[in-house]
């Protein structure tokens, strides 16, 4: 209850504008970033023994600090590789991986190797910082791919809000290197193979407008169009599937309508679903059931759509 209640307060300090409702309160029986409830506690004795973790790689630094992501190995893998960007109003949160395997156990369950990537968070930084982080994040997990034994050309990312946003700048601002670079991360690419997005900013420039400086949003107005998905859409882009909710009050569904407008013109294989009567992070007000229902549902295209893509 207590993570939920810092993410709601965040969303509102991020989202809300004077014209648009605040996030809902929360609600016992809501999930958190679109997980259904069951994910959000802790994995069973049966389900810790379907994985094997490598804790705290290090893949490079911001301001002294180790930026890192952890990796869940599944005992039957598939061969194929998911990144889940943490992050939630671009505040990434770490947590122990046997804490939060039970977020990751429909990819595991299927055999998909998961890692868990952490950018360097909101206040002290803000969202280029994040942007930054996470593409080098990838270019360091493509280059070391077999090492955790997945095959660096089926890697996929996923990611809801924040991290729906992380995930479409994976997805859109990818290269392949530079092979003159000194730093060997840098001559490794990041392309990746497939996207899935959770009610995802698109466009910082047109949902921040005018709001208030804070946060993870405290930068420039000339950078946003730099760290917006929207604005680097081509056909070298991955398939990409966006679910959302056309209730939300914190992300508008137009941010993720206008990015399957762009997708279909550049002619990327994408999909656009959404819940009519969900709010930001699939909520519905009053009806925990319901919420629940759609998270699952979510989650359950989610891995259809990697298992599509990636294997």
């Amino acid at each position: 209850m207590a993570l939920r209640a810092l993410f709601l307060s965040t969303l509102a300090i991020l989202f809300a504008a004077p014209s648009l409702a605040q996030t809902p309160a929360a609600d016992p029986g809501a999930p958190l970033s679109g997980y259904p409830r069951k994910a959000l506690g802790l994995p069973t004795a049966a389900e810790l023994k379907t994985a094997t973790y490598v804790r705290d790689v290090i893949y490079g630094h911001r301001d002294g600090m180790a930026l890192t992501y952890d990796v869940f190995k599944p005992k039957k893998a598939n061969g194929a590789l998911v990144v889940n960007m943490v992050s939630a109003g671009w505040r990434s949160s770490w947590g122990p991986p046997e804490e939060r395997q039970a977020r990751y156990q429909w990819l595991i369950d299927k055999g998909f190797t998961v890692v868990a990537l952490y950018h360097s968070s909101a206040p002290r930084f803000q969202v280029p910082d994040a942007v930054t982080d996470i593409r080098f994040g990838l270019r360091h997990i493509k280059l070391h791919a077999k090492d955790y034994g997945a095959d660096p050309a089926r890697i996929g990312v996923w990611g809801a809000s924040a991290g729906g946003h992380l995930s479409l700048v994976a997805g859109t601002m990818a290269d392949d290197g530079d092979p003159a670079a000194t730093n060997p991360l840098e001559r490794s690419g990041n392309r990746i193979k497939a996207v899935v997005a959770y009610f995802p900013p698109t466009d910082l420039d047109v949902l921040l407008g005018d709001r208030a400086k804070t946060g993870a949003i405290d930068f420039d107005n000339s950078l946003r169009k730099s760290v917006s998905p929207i604005y680097f859409v081509d056909a070298k882009d991955s398939p990409t599937l966006i679910i959302s909710g056309g209730s939300d009050k914190g992300v508008p569904v137009s941010q993720s309508e206008t990015m399957k407008a762009a997708l279909d013109k550049a002619g990327v294989k994408n999909e656009l679903k959404i819940f009519p009567e969900a709010d930001h992070d699939f909520y519905v007000k009053g009806e925990p059931a319901r919420t629940d229902a759609i998270a699952n549902e979510a989650m359950n295209m989610m891995v259809a759509w990697f298992e599509k893509n990636l294997k």
